[in-house]
């Protein structure tokens, strides 16, 4: 349950607007004194607005990659930056828009069921028989479906439209779609695997990754239920997979030039939604919380230059902050003194999550560069001194700072939960319900401007704030930087209190939150 904040005395009450917004917030006690829930839910509601006012012939009502919606967010978080004083840069982004596409059931029982388009599908309409490959649905449902050329012998892959049926399982979703269009299906269902591992994040939808394998046909993933459902005798099915369109986005970004133009703190937030809704949890709460720090540091005059990014296309695979990353030049990448992530930090049914880069709860899947657990040390030291409990999420490079570290940036971030399910041990540290995802809305069109904790978000925001005048003054314990104090009345970090270690498995509610990531195995697996 959240506690009351121990913030510094001078900033228990918010200065008003116009004196935040023209002062030099360059003290604690000023900026954490200026930045209010109220301020951060002021830019989720004007995403909210974009949303509901998005025409978009395709995708109205959402902000997602490539609509109108997201086109008008970027005008609204650049403006307002603009009008503050920062260097703002529209980095144009190559993203596929991806038209709606179809799972239909036609027999024996009509249904339309959920899906996700397979990184390196083919394109096409494709109607006929589904062909159960070998599945297991029962018990512990481990199953080894579609991994053998065998498994497909005399199942009748002879027809002018078969739809290969397969599992979740045992090997990866590329072995799976090849020995599927060799067998001659021209079409490939993925459907979870259907266990409980992880609080149930086998049952929804999976979204197959194909690795360098391009389908010849449509190859969609699906839910255990849509798969049971598929899976009956005389099941016939329409898939439908339109060639998605190059369009150009861009990412937003502001800096702020300091004393240091060679040490460049810099923080960042997707932008974008999925196309199901407005996206105000995932990510309009990254993104507002973070805009409203920038906002109010533009007068701030660090040491350090601070850099700021809102990112296109991460609910298409990180495709925004990739560009941005491959596409400075080495030198350009090496004044990065570290890089801090926000993507979902108010769930309404919340945990406080740091990104584990020391490692203490989650072996990292990835490389953790030296220097992250610097920045760990200090969200995990502000939840301490404002009387938080928090726990890890795993180091899993799963949002935008991927890229970061895949070029050796340090890296930290905070979560608070999408769709795996809070336990009774959550319940009574954070409150909230157990049995329901930390983010009942995560990917819906639910994701609207109700859906989020106060809480949470206001304890995230100052945070969020805290974390950025820190490094700008000083990144000495990231990348050995001399830096310079904060001005003002000290904020002294307590040493961190530690995590709360409620998390049996599932990565601290990232090893499947956001299936960006581009390892085969563990994706499939």
């Amino acid at each position: 349950m959240l506690l009351a904040l121990a913030l510094p005395t001078t900033a228990a009450t918010a200065a008003p607007g116009n004196a935040c917004d023209n002062r030099t917030n360059n003290s604690y006690d000023k900026l954490l004194g200026c930045v209010t829930l109220e301020g951060v839910v002021e830019h989720m509601e004007a995403f909210q607005r974009i949303a509901d006012e998005s025409t978009d012939p395709v995708y109205p009502g959402s902000r997602a990659a490539g609509t109108e919606g997201y086109a008008a967010s970027v005008e609204y978080v650049a403006g307002l930056l603009e009008g503050a004083g920062y260097t703002v840069t529209l980095d144009p982004v190559p993203v596929e828009f991806f038209y709606p596409s179809t799972l239909a059931q036609l027999t024996p029982t009509p249904a339309e069921h959920p899906m996700a388009i397979a990184t390196g599908t083919g394109y096409g309409a494709v109607e006929g028989r589904v062909i159960p490959v070998d599945l297991n649905l029962a018990d512990d449902r481990v199953n080894s479906s579609g991994c053998q050329a065998a498994d497909f012998a005399g199942l009748g892959f002879d027809g002018p439209a078969d739809i290969a049926l397969v599992q979740r399982g045992s090997c990866t979703f590329q072995d799976k779609a090849t020995n599927a269009e060799a067998a001659g299906a021209e079409a490939v269902v993925i459907m979870n695997q259907g266990d409980t591992i992880g609080a149930g994040d086998r049952q929804g939808v999976v979204s197959p990754t194909l690795g360098q394998y391009e389908a010849r046909g449509p190859v969609v993933g699906t839910s255990f239920d849509a798969g049971k459902a598929l899976a009956v005798a005389g099941s016939t099915a329409l898939i439908d997979v339109k060639e998605p369109e190059q369009r150009t986005d861009y990412n937003v970004i502001a800096e702020l030039p300091g004393e240091n133009v060679d040490n460049v703190v810099m923080a960042g937030a997707h932008l974008d939604s999925v196309t199901e809704g407005p996206g105000i949890n995932d990510n309009g709460s990254g993104s507002a919380a973070l805009l409203e720090t920038a906002l109010l540091m533009a007068k701030s005059k660090t040491p350090n230059t601070l850099r700021f990014g809102w990112w296109a296309a991460e609910e298409e695979g990180l495709v925004g902050s990739t560009d941005y990353v491959t596409g400075l030049a080495p030198e350009e990448r090496e004044r990065i003194a570290l890089y801090m992530n926000y993507d979902m930090v108010g769930s309404p049914n919340y945990y406080l999550g740091v990104y584990d880069a020391n490692e203490s709860t989650f072996p990292a899947p990835v490389v953790v560069p030296e220097g992250s657990e610097a920045i760990e040390a200090v969200y995990e030291g502000y939840y301490t001194k404002v009387g938080q409990p928090y726990d890890d999420s795993e180091y899993s490079g799963r949002s935008d700072y991927q890229a970061f570290i895949e070029n050796g940036i340090p890296s930290g971030g905070l979560f608070t939960g999408a769709e795996v399910r809070k336990t009774p041990e959550q319940q009574e540290i954070w409150g909230g319900t157990a049995g329901e995802q930390f983010d009942p809305c995560y990917h819906e069109a639910c994701d609207d401007i109700t859906n989020y904790d106060a809480g949470a978000l206001e304890v995230n925001s100052d945070l969020i704030a805290y974390a950025m005048l820190h490094f700008g003054y000083s990144t000495q314990d990231v990348n050995g930087v001399p830096g310079q104090e904060v001005p003002g009345p000290a904020f002294t970090l307590p040493a961190p209190a530690g995590p709360e270690g409620t998390f049996a498995g599932g990565g601290g509610g990232l090893s499947h939150d956001h299936v960006h990531d581009h390892d085969l195995e563990r994706e499939s697996a």
